[in-house]
């Protein structure tokens, strides 16, 4: 794919680019077509062969001479501080060289055009094609990308009055030092990718970037069930420098947009003023998802979409793939790919949705492991589990939940679907929800979550229809 986004302030500069992913690829792409002098480099060797085949001009950042190079692009996926600083990132600060991501570039490129920006440690994607989905049923011109699915680069070209929708990582967010968005969007915080923001403390300052530069016209939309985002609301709040809009999937919020019991309720406006059920919508299930839902609806009222639109877009949203994925209904046994699942505070949101769960586990784990599931065990008949955390998981199950370590996601597939069969029972599930990353088997998520709709296609048995891909 050639990129789309111009960028013509770069015409004749010398940049860098470092990483040549996705995002590092398409930044290549845009600013060799402005006509700058790219230097790329990645560390992976597939990589640079993959550039050198797109004609991506290759110079090892290690060694060259940085000094024409004011503007490093660096690929948000790649540590640059912790938990070590990269020997190419420490040479750029050194020469007092500009460090951005790909979305900074657009930020620069399209300045007319309004940016909505969704980042939390779980709900992100979901809440960020939610919002590109709510718009679009409103005709508005919107364009939904940045660490969900099209690189920022990638993306059409948007004049004022036009919509980018785009979620934000953490890595990200600290590569974006000017952009502003019009709507900031938190979802929620728990612990995460901590070795790269040097603990919690830096985790959480990288997520309240969200909000940073945002002035009256600017509003705020952030979830209050966790103690970390609470306490960023409060603090936008007492400051009252944008509209801060709080979002609850627990309990009612004055002030604010919330679905404790399933029914969406705006209240944002003073009087509290029911919306939508979201308990019979398929693709939103779980008391997670309405959180999601209570987010995307309080990020597209300030963009002028009526509640009834909201509320009808929210019953035609088509979910996400590895997000609850029902992948086949076989003799009666859902399988359930939610292999975005990377930590157990995602896995829980699947988890709390079952009640005869056999689980497939691990991957590379995250800080604290699956502790923090133990309240939710009951639900689990049997756990199969990979990956490099398959030991560290039997740990915690030792003595309370039955497990097979089973290494290999298709031999956990192939235990899982036996025994699920011989139980028999109503609301059976075979659960991809693997509570780690998946970077010790899979190049990402997708691709576990490819392999594991591949192991249950592979299966023998009779199939049941399913409702659009959804449980």
């Amino acid at each position: 794919m050639t990129a789309v986004i111009e960028l013509p302030s770069f015409a004749g500069r010398t940049v860098a680019v470092m990483g040549l992913g996705k995002s590092g690829a398409s930044a290549a792409r845009a600013l060799i077509a402005a006509g700058a002098q790219v230097r790329a480099w990645d560390d992976d060797a597939a990589r640079r062969a993959d550039a050198e085949r797109a004609r991506i001009p290759l110079v090892d950042l290690h060694a060259a001479d940085l000094e024409a190079a004011r503007t490093l692009v660096w690929s948000p996926g790649i540590p640059h501080t912790y938990p070590k600083p990269h020997p190419v990132a420490a040479r750029a600060r050194a020469a007092g060289m500009e460090i951005v991501c790909d979305v900074e570039l657009l930020a620069g490129a399209r300045p007319d055009a309004t940016y909505v920006g969704v980042t939390g440690t779980n709900g992100k994607s979901t809440t960020t094609a939610l919002i590109g989905h709510i718009l679009g049923a409103a005709g508005k011109r919107v364009e939904v990308g940045g660490n969900l699915g099209t690189p920022a680069l990638d993306l059409a070209p948007l004049a004022r009055g036009e919509i980018y929708v785009l979620e934000m990582s953490s890595y990200q967010l600290e590569l974006t030092p000017s952009l502003v968005f019009d709507v900031g969007v938190l979802t929620n915080i728990s612990p995460d990718h901590l070795d790269r923001h040097g603990g919690m403390a830096g985790y959480v300052a990288a997520k309240r970037r969200i909000f940073r530069g945002q002035g009256a016209r600017a509003t705020a939309v952030i979830g209050v069930d966790d103690e970390q985002s609470s306490a960023i609301r409060n603090e936008l709040a007492a400051a009252r420098l944008q509209r801060v809009v709080p979002i609850s999937a627990a309990r009612a919020v004055a002030g604010g947009v919330y679905a404790s019991a399933g029914e969406l309720v705006d209240a944002s406006a003073g009087a509290a003023h029911p919306i939508a059920d979201l308990r019979g919508i398929a693709t939103l299930p779980g008391q997670h998802n309405w959180q999601n839902a209570a987010a995307a609806y309080a990020a597209t009222r300030p963009l002028g979409v009526e509640p009834t639109t909201i509320a009808q877009a929210l019953a035609t949203f088509p979910g996400l793939k590895h997000r609850q994925e029902l992948v086949a209904v076989i003799d009666g046994v859902r399988y359930v790919n939610d292999s975005k699942a990377t930590n157990a505070d995602a896995a829980e949101k699947a988890i709390l949705c079952y009640d005869r769960i056999y689980w497939i586990a691990g991957g590379r784990a995250k800080e604290g492991g699956i502790a923090a599931l133990a309240p939710h065990f009951g639900r689990i008949q049997h756990a199969y589990l990979i990956g490099e955390a398959a030991e560290s998981f039997a740990r915690t199950l030792e003595g309370r939940v039955a497990y097979t370590i089973a290494r290999t996601l298709d031999r956990a597939v192939a235990e899982a679907a036996k025994a699920a069969q011989r139980d028999g029972r109503a609301g059976v599930v075979v659960l991809l929800s693997p509570a780690g990353a998946s970077w010790d088997q899979f190049a990402n998520f997708e691709a576990r979550g490819e392999a594991f709709r591949a192991a249950v296609e592979a299966l023998p048995g009779k199939r049941a229809a399913t409702r659009g891909g959804r449980p």
